[in-house]
């Protein structure tokens, strides 16, 4: 051998004579030896010399250790720093910033605005009046509005997080005036995203819709990391295969209309006539949220991938158009002033028939048929005939009832734990709300006082949520089918899905926390709003998520108005009293466990997925619905006819 031409690190390893080197020589005698368990790639000694150095990359790995980008809020590392405080030397966002500075000493640390930083959107909760450097001042001082902001959402996000007055945040965000009551602009900017009620020949339209869509493969084709056409080309050819199913279903059920589609055989001349069908079902949708539960998802992926430049080029036609609101209705036709008429209340509210006489009930309908009819005849003109006025007060109306359905048993929840519960000790230590982690499945540890105010803010924030439903649907449509947000196909742990940012919908969702941190006055557990990652992929998912609230209260809820009603009957009364002691404490049996383990940060594998953060709450919640049949007052639940958290009752 030519040692003295070899290459030094050959060298070295040949002079190396010791007995435990050479036998960990890679090679092939040692490969096949007995020894082969010890041997070690010579790449990988390299490797874990560049992963000591080097932080891991992977697009879905959280790391504790890194700091927070350059430019972001040190606390969440997920948002925008827009201002920095002297005495910590931080940046901070504006939520993170309120939440560690709201009170003690650092209640008083001076805080700088930072550049390009509107001062709009800060509004400052202290009792002093310091002002800051020339970064930004705060002192009352409104700096210019963006001048190239995208469309009118951007302006009316800056307007809710700007903070309103006390006053103007009851009128614009709390509930419904009362019947008799001046209603201000209540209506006003309610309306703005309380979709149109469809009528009936619309209706007709989406079930060929929905009957399209049931058939169709589109996310089975086009979300695949499979091989041969291109995506741009697999998205046009399923596009266009969904609108000749269309068309084949709207010759069958309207041949007049059908054969003029046939007849131009031209997708792009018959453009409107999509629009307007992809528009009747996403309407349908907000407006019914239990409704397309399978077909919603292609609809609008398909047409998030027909917004891509590359798509509209080859597709030759737009797919989308905006949402039929009650106030573009009425706004189209000088009609705005319907929803400042006092009595649009009595048009529009709800009636309810428990615990009134039949009399009453009959009184009701009578007075609020005729507040319909007289404002149809106030206010129909030219273009706006009386159906269609009737037709924004029936949309107001349902508008009501799902905040009924999806707000109020958030608001039933805060009731049975202010009324049941102490907030700072228990009545009773059986019925204690502390927990510790590793007992029970709990991953968090609190006393009962901390479990109290974390259980309070959490349902403080999802009526907050809820209450802004229609909102957040309308601003998560926005991101979704953004032309300038790109989404990514990713294995997030559960399947390929479209991980795809969604600013307007998480800045909405910061003003919300915001706004609940405020109601509370404190807070407990991490405000960190997951969006955009493998935890809510998109702006789809994260309504999905949240929409499915009443899903988990309102079966609880009705439960437990109805365990008084069990014991009137002689054999469920023993039942009762014989395993619970009474019906009241058979109701504080089940609410103590329901806000102990509802609310215990389990149903992931870590912190990070669940825990205290805000998406991770939710997630303890569905967990101790999954566990429910193993409660032993699992009973009492199907006595009351309890069948299931799936939406039925």
């Amino acid at each position: 051998m030519m040692v003295g031409n070899a290459p030094s690190d050959s060298v070295s390893i040949e002079n190396d004579t010791q007995p435990a080197e050479s036998s960990g020589t890679f090679s092939l005698e040692n490969i096949l030896g007995d020894n082969h368990e010890i041997l070690e790639h010579p790449g990988l000694k390299q490797q874990e010399l560049d992963a000591s150095t080097t932080a891991a990359k992977g697009w879905d790995e959280e790391s504790t250790n890194l700091p927070a980008a350059e430019g972001f809020c040190v606390e969440c590392e997920d948002q925008p720093a827009q201002m920095s405080c002297k005495e910590c030397k931080d940046d901070y966002c504006e939520v993170c910033f309120a939440a560690q500075h709201r009170k003690g000493t650092r209640k008083m640390h001076v805080v700088t605005l930072l550049a390009g930083t509107s001062t709009k959107s800060v509004k400052k909760e202290r009792n002093d009046t310091s002002s800051t450097t020339t970064d930004g001042q705060i002192e009352g001082e409104e700096a210019d509005e963006d001048a190239d902001m995208e469309d009118n959402s951007d302006v009316e996000l800056d307007r809710i997080a700007a903070g309103p007055s006390t006053a103007l945040s009851a009128q614009f965000l709390g509930a419904q005036p009362a019947v008799g009551a001046n209603v201000g602009e209540w209506f006003v900017e309610r309306s703005k995203y309380i979709p149109l009620r469809l009528s009936l020949p619309e209706r007709k339209y989406l079930r060929l819709l929905d009957a399209a869509l049931q058939v169709s493969e589109y996310t089975d084709k086009i979300d695949t990391l499979g091989f041969g056409l291109s995506k741009a080309k697999r998205i046009v050819q399923q596009i266009r295969e969904l609108c000749a199913i269309l068309s084949g279903l709207v010759l069958s059920a309207d041949y007049k209309l059908g054969q003029e589609l046939f007849t131009n055989r031209d997708f792009q001349r018959n453009e409107e006539f999509y629009k307007q069908i992809f528009e009747l079902g996403r309407r349908h949708k907000i407006m019914n949220p239990d409704k397309m539960r399978t077909t919603y998802g292609k609809l609008i992926y398909l047409l998030q991938d027909s917004q891509s430049p590359e798509v509209e080029d080859m597709l030759n036609f737009s797919c989308v158009k905006p949402i039929k609101t009650v106030y573009t209705v009425l706004e189209k036709h000088d009609a705005l002033k319907l929803l400042r008429d006092d009595l649009i209340s009595v048009a529009t509210k709800e009636i309810y028939a428990d615990g009134r006489s039949r009399r009453d009930v009959q009184k009701d309908i009578k007075s609020k048929e005729r507040a319909i009819e007289t404002l149809a005849t106030r206010y129909q003109r030219e273009g706006l005939d009386q159906e269609q006025v009737r037709q924004c007060l029936y949309s107001i109306g349902d508008n009501h009832a799902f905040l009924r359905t999806n707000r109020d048993p958030c608001e039933r929840m805060i009731h049975y734990l202010k009324t049941y519960f102490h907030h700072t000790q228990a009545k009773d230590p059986k019925h204690s709300l502390a927990i510790r982690s590793g007992r029970g499945g709990a991953r968090l540890s609190h006393d009962h006082a901390k479990q109290y105010a974390y259980v309070l803010q959490s349902l403080t924030l999802w009526r907050e949520i809820l209450h802004d439903m229609f909102r957040l649907w309308s601003l998560a449509e926005q991101d979704l089918l953004s032309e300038s947000i790109s989404y990514r196909l990713r294995d997030t742990g559960q399947g390929l899905n479209r991980v795809q940012a969604a600013p307007k919908t998480l800045r909405m969702m910061h003003t919300i926390l915001q706004r609940a941190q405020q109601s509370v006055g404190s807070w407990v557990g991490s405000s960190a709003i997951h969006m955009g990652d493998h935890n809510v992929p998109n702006a789809l998912m994260f309504i999905d998520k949240y929409s499915q609230i009443y899903r988990i209260l309102l079966p609880v809820c009705n439960t437990l108005s109805q365990i008084p009603s069990l014991a009137d009957k002689p054999a469920l009364h023993s039942y009762i009293e014989g395993e619970f002691g009474s019906t009241d404490n058979c109701i504080r049996e089940i609410l103590s466990d329901f806000f102990r383990h509802g609310f215990d940060g389990s149903g992931a594998d870590n912190f990070f997925d669940a825990g205290s953060c805000i998406d991770g709450r939710l997630t303890s919640a569905w967990n101790w619905c999954a566990q429910l049949e193993k409660k032993r007052y699992f009973p009492v639940f199907l006595l009351t006819g309890f069948i299931g958290f799936d939406g039925e009752w």
